[in-house]
C-alpha cells in the first residue's frame, strides 16, 4: 500500500497487551509513535495472567530495539499505554527509569502539551514526564498542531481531538500523519472510532492510504461509555474504512472477546469498496493473540504455577517492585 514508508506495529491488543506503539521509517526519518505498553490491573476480578506478562515482556523488547534506531519519539497523550513512565512498575506497565531513559534518551521527543487541552490526571503525568524521562531527550518539543520537516518527510501532529466522545473526561489526544512523496499514513491514537464527528472530518481530510486506529471500547458499553457513543464510533469507523484503502484496527475494540462479530458491518463495508482491514499483528504476518478479554478463561484452563501464585499474593506495592516469575 505504501512504497516508501515502512510501518512496523510493535505492541497492541492483538499482541496481548494494551498499546498502539508503532515504528515508522522513511528514507529521511526513523520515528517511534506512542512508546508505551501496559496491562489492565483487573478484568473479571483477575489480575494479569502469566501469558500477559510474557506478552508485555516481548513487546517491551521490540520497543527497546526500535528505540535504538529511532531519532524521534512521539507522545500523543499521557496514558501509560501511550508513553513510558520513569518509575518501577512490573505489575502493569513493565517500566523503570532505565527503560524510559533508553526510549527517550538523546531523541527528539514530540509531546502533547500538558498545560492546555488536558485533564488533571494527564497534566500531572505530563509535568512528571518533563522532569523525569523527558530530561534525557535531546529536545523536548510541544507538538500540538505543528508540522515538522525531516528532509522530504513531513510529520504533522493534529490539534488536540477528544479521547473518545465530545467533552470526554479522559481529555484530548494528538493524531500523527507522516507523509513522504505520495505516501501518507495516519496514526490516530485514542479517538475510539472516532466517537466525535469533528474528529471524523479531520481523519477523512488527511486522506491517508493507511490508517492506524483504535475502535470504540465496546467492553465498556452501557456502564462506563454510553451506548449511543459506541454506536456513533462504529458508524464513523464504517465511513472511514470506505474511504481509506488499508485500516489497521485495534486497541480498545479488541478488549472484548466478541469484537470481530460486533465489527462485521465494518468489514463488510470495507469489502464492498475493495478496501482492507487488518489487526496490528496480522499486518506483520502474525496471528492475533488477544489475551485480556480471555483472562478469566486463561486462569481456568492454565492455572499459574505456585511461584506465580505466591507473587500474586504479595501486597500491590511489592508486586510493582518485583518482576513476576514467568
Amino acid at each position: 500500500m505504501l512504497r516508501k514508508i515502512k510501518i512496523v506495529p510493535l505492541a497492541d491488543e492483538s499482541f496481548g497487551v494494551r498499546s498502539m506503539c508503532t515504528y515508522v521509517e522513511t528514507p529521511d526519518l526513523k520515528i517511534l509513535l506512542d512508546a508505551g505498553v501496559s496491562l489492565a490491573p483487573n478484568r473479571f476480578g483477575f489480575s494479569p495472567h502469566p501469558k500477559e506478562y510474557e506478552a508485555i515482556a516481548e513487546c517491551r523488547e521490540r520497543i527497546a530495539k526500535a528505540s535504538e534506531k529511532a531519532e524521534v519519539v512521539t507522545i500523543s497523550h499521557y496514558h501509560f499505554d501511550h508513553h513510558t513512565p520513569s518509575y518501577v512498575d512490573w505489575f502493569c506497565n513493565w517500566s523503570s527509569p532505565d527503560i524510559a531513559k533508553q526510549i527517550y534518551g538523546e531523541k527528539n521527543v514530540l509531546v502533547k502539551n500538558y498545560r492546555e487541552n488536558v485533564n488533571s490526571s494527564q497534566r500531572r503525568r505530563g509535568w512528571m514526564f518533563k522532569k523525569t524521562g523527558g530530561k534525557h531527550a535531546k529536545r523536548l518539543e510541544t507538538a500540538d498542531g505543528e508540522t515538522f520537516e525531516f528532509g522530504d518527510t513531513y510529520v504533522k501532529l493534529s490539534e488536540p481531538v477528544f479521547h473518545g466522545p465530545v467533552d470526554s473526561p479522559l481529555g484530548w489526544v494528538l493524531m500523527t500523519s507522516i507523509k513522504y512523496d505520495d505516501d501518507k499514513m495516519l496514526f490516530t491514537s485514542d479517538v475510539q472510532g472516532p466517537m466525535c464527528d469533528v474528529t471524523l472530518e479531520a481523519i477523512l481530510e488527511e486522506q491517508p492510504q493507511l490508517l492506524i486506529i483504535g475502535g470504540p471500547p465496546i467492553y465498556l458499553s452501557g456502564f462506563r461509555v454510553k451506548e449511543e457513543h459506541i454506536a456513533l464510533g462504529m458508524r464513523n469507523l464504517e465511513k472511514i474504512v470506505m474511504s481509506v484503502p488499508l485500516t489497521v484496527l485495534g486497541h480498545h475494540l479488541l478488549r472484548d472477546e466478541e469484537w470481530r462479530k460486533f465489527s462485521n458491518p465494518i468489514f463488510e463495508a470495507a469489502k464492498k469498496c475493495s478496501h482492507s482491514i487488518t489487526t496490528a499483528a496480522e499486518f506483520i504476518g502474525k496471528r492475533s493473540n488477544v489475551l485480556e478479554s480471555c483472562r478469566k478463561r486463561l486462569f481456568e484452563l492454565e492455572p499459574p504455577e505456585a511461584d506465580f501464585e505466591k507473587w500474586m499474593n504479595l501486597p500491590l506495592p511489592r508486586r510493582k517492585l518485583v518482576k513476576p516469575p514467568i
